[in-house]
C-alpha cells in the first residue's frame, strides 16, 4: 500500500510538472480553447430603456436592500444618500461559461459573482455618491480572447443593454447631480463606448461628469481618446476627465491583451497597432507616473471564502511603463486569480482601493 501511494504521488508530481510546462508553452492557446464558445452567436432583441425602470434589473441602486455596493472594510463607511454624485458602475465579466456567447440575465451564479465584484470594486465609490450598477447580458470571458465576428456580436448585444440602462439611469437621477462613470474590464469597454456615443455628443451631459474610470481596458491615446469626449486626467484634482490603467506584476507579459488590441481600429477610425495606451497611476491620480508602496493608502485582501476583506496600506507600488501598462513589482498575494503574463487584471481596483476612494472624493470636491 505504501509503495502504491508513492507511485500515485510520483504520478501527480510528473503530471503537475507536465501541466506547468505545457502552460508555459501553450498558456494563451489553452486559455482560448477552454473559454471561447464553439456555438454560433444567437441574436437577441435589444431591451427598451423602460425595462430598466424596474428595480430587478439592477444589481445595485439606492433603493435596493442589502446593496452589495455599500460594503466597506473595517474603518470605512458609505457616504450619506443623496448628498454626493450619482455613480453609474458597469461590472466586469462574471460569466465564464463557454456554453453561450452572452450570459442569461437571470443566471444566479453569474449575478452572484457580479455582486462580489461590486463589493470589491464599486464600493470604492460609495463615499462619493449613490451607486447604480445594472444587470446586463454580458459577453462571456472567451469573447475577449478571439477576433471572431461572433465575439463582436456578443459585445454589441451586451452594450445595447448597458446603453438602455444608462438612459434609464439618467432619467431617474436629478439633472443637477454630478455624475461619476466607472467600470472594469468588459464594463470599461462598454463605458468607453458610452463616452464615445453619448457623452462626446452631449455637451450638457459632458459638463456633469466628475470623472470616468475606464479601468482594466486599453485606451489608445491616439486612436481612442480623441473620440471619447473627455481628456485624460493630467492632475489629481482635475474634473471632466478619464482615468485608465491595467495592472501587471513583474516580469510583465501583456501580449495576450496586445495581440488582440493591435488587430483593431479605435473610435477615431485610426489603427490601434503600436499606439500608446492611457496609463493613470491610481496612487497619484496622474498619467505616466511612478509611486512607491508608501503612497498606497490601502489594498484589499479578500478572505478565502470571499465574504469579507481586510485592508492594508503601504504594500503595493505602481509605475506606468512601456506602451502604458501599470507594473506593481513582484505583485502581492491578494488571491489566486492572476492571469497569464502576471496580469493582475482581476485586482485592478482592490490593489488601490483606498486611493481610488480618495481620488473620487477629491475630484468631486473640486467639481463642486
Amino acid at each position: 500500500m505504501a509503495r502504491k501511494f508513492l507511485y500515485v504521488v510520483a504520478a501527480i508530481i510528473v503530471l503537475s510538472i507536465a501541466a506547468t510546462f505545457a502552460y508555459r508553452l501553450f498558456g494563451n492557446q489553452l486559455l482560448r480553447w477552454s473559454t471561447v464558445p464553439s456555438e454560433s452567436f444567437r441574436a437577441q432583441a435589444a431591451p427598451p430603456a423602460e425595462l430598466y425602470k424596474r428595480r430587478i434589473m439592477w444589481l445595485a441602486r439606492p433603493d435596493i436592500p442589502d446593496n452589495p455596493a455599500l460594503w466597506t472594510p473595517a474603518g470605512y463607511a458609505p457616504g450619506q444618500p443623496d448628498t454626493g454624485a450619482a455613480v453609474f458602475f458597469i461590472h466586469p465579466t462574471s460569466y465564464i461559461n463557454k456554453a453561450h456567447w452572452n450570459a442569461p440575465i437571470d443566471d444566479p451564479e453569474t449575478n452572484g459573482r457580479a455582486e462580489l465584484f461590486l463589493r470589491g470594486q464599486a464600493s470604492a465609490f460609495n463615499a462619493a455618491g449613490d451607486i447604480w450598477a445594472p444587470r446586463y447580458r454580458q459577453a462571456t470571458f472567451g469573447a475577449f480572447l478571439t477576433s471572431a465576428q461572433d465575439a463582436e456580436r456578443a459585445l454589441d448585444l451586451a452594450y445595447r443593454d448597458v446603453d438602455a440602462a444608462f438612459t434609464a439611469f439618467l432619467a431617474q437621477v436629478s439633472p443637477k447631480r454630478p455624475l461619476i462613470l466607472a467600470g472594469h474590464s468588459q464594463g470599461a469597454l462598454h463605458l468607453s463606448r458610452l463616452l464615445t456615443d453619448r457623452v462626446a455628443k452631449d455637451p450638457a451631459l459632458r459638463r456633469r461628469i466628475v470623472a470616468a474610470y475606464v479601468v482594466g481596458w486599453p485606451v489608445s491615446m491616439t486612436a481612442d481618446l480623441p473620440a471619447m469626449g473627455l481628456p485624460a486626467c493630467e492632475r489629481a484634482d482635475q474634473t471632466g476627465c478619464i482615468l485608465s490603467w491595467q495592472s501587471f506584476g513583474e516580469p510583465a507579459d501583456p501580449s495576450l491583451i496586445l495581440d488582440v488590441f493591435d488587430q483593431t481600429s479605435g473610435y477615431t477610425g485610426a489603427p490601434r497597432k503600436d499606439s500608446a495606451m492611457l496609463c493613470t497611476n491610481p496612487l497619484t491620480g496622474t498619467p505616466g507616473a511612478a509611486a512607491p508602496a508608501t503612497a498606497n493608502l490601502g489594498t484589499l485582501y479578500p478572505a478565502a471564502d470571499l465574504k469579507s476583506a481586510t485592508i492594508a496600506a503601504g504594500r503595493v507600488p505602481a509605475r506606468c511603463e512601456g506602451r502604458g501598462i501599470l507594473t506593481i513589482g513582484e505583485g502581492p498575494a491578494v488571491g489566486p486569480y492572476v492571469l497569464p503574463g502576471n496580469n493582475y487584471h482581476v485586482y485592478d481596483y482592490s490593489l488601490f482601493w483606498a486611493n481610488i476612494r480618495a481620488d473620487a472624493e477629491r475630484r468631486l470636491k473640486a467639481f463642486r
